[in-house]
């Protein structure tokens, strides 16, 4: 895919990788604005390409009292009233075939998460809007396996897929980054590796998912030496009380330092 084909990504010719980032889950307007506003300022501060991520909804929950959303609707207005604002791209996830159309309305990205990546009916139904498809790899599939994946999107007339890495299963408790999958994947499209996922300890007997934020810059660092087009992590300025997946969150004041780190090491890998 051509990351010109994403509606406003801003600093395209810096020769930065691109990135998704925001929180797991929009909790609110005030919070969503607050970290997009971060954000933009940092990555426009270090020219890099940026699309703000947030989840309307979370379907994908261990617990049945876990947070799931604060309304559909609601959500996607406040995901609109961020791009709008900052004129920025806007990601978010899609659990059922009808959410396609529905969140199209809203977000310049769909994502499939990784656990759906398989199914067939949600792949297509994100194709046929027309919007840019983010897939997520699954944690139980090969790099190769994505290929499939991608053929889907193309085949239901859609060019603009890419693929994203958020780690594999390693036992019952753990995840790992295998990093032969990014210039396998590279293979099949436009590839982006999710930092803070990749990172997360899922399957807790406590029912509420662990994480390794402490790795968040061992891994980045490495997905950039590896050549991976784009990153993906999930940042909130109070993870601690954040409402999903604030075990792996990167806080937001970590990242412009890590953000310039990453960037120097993207300098001297175009070098090489």
């Amino acid at each position: 895919m051509q990351l010109e084909n994403i509606p406003n990504l801003k600093n395209l010719n810096s020769n930065n990788f691109f990135l998704l980032a925001g929180p797991c889950a929009i909790e609110g307007e005030e919070m969503a604005l607050r970290i997009a506003e971060k954000v933009v300022t940092i990555t426009s501060k270090l020219e890099i390409p940026y699309v703000f991520k947030g989840s309307f909804k979370k379907a994908n929950r261990s617990r049945i009292d876990s947070f799931t959303g604060i309304g559909n609707e609601k959500a996607l207005k406040i995901l609109r009233k961020v791009g709008e604002t900052f004129e920025i791209p806007t990601v978010t996830d899609i659990h059922e075939n009808e959410d396609a159309a529905l969140a199209a309305e809203y977000v310049d990205i769909l994502q499939i998460p990784a656990f759906l990546v398989r199914q067939t009916d949600l792949v297509v139904a994100a194709a046929k809007t027309g919007k840019t498809v983010n897939l997520k790899k699954g944690q139980f599939m090969s790099p190769e396996a994505m290929q499939h994946a991608v053929k889907k999107v193309k085949d239901s007339g859609n060019e603009n897929a890419m693929i994203t890495d958020r780690g594999t299963m390693f036992g019952y408790h753990d995840m790992i980054v295998d990093f032969r999958g990014i210039p396998t994947m590279k293979q099949y499209g436009t590839t982006v590796l999710d930092v803070t996922h990749s990172l997360q300890q899922p399957n807790q007997s406590s029912g509420v998912t662990g994480g390794r934020p402490d790795m968040i810059e061992t891994i980045a660092r490495a997905g950039v030496v590896t050549g991976v087009d784009g990153l993906f992590m999930e940042t909130h300025f109070d993870p601690a009380n954040a409402k999903s997946d604030g075990a792996n969150m990167l806080h937001l004041d970590h990242l412009e330092k890590l953000l310039s780190n990453l960037v120097a090491i993207r300098q001297t890998v175009n070098q090489l």
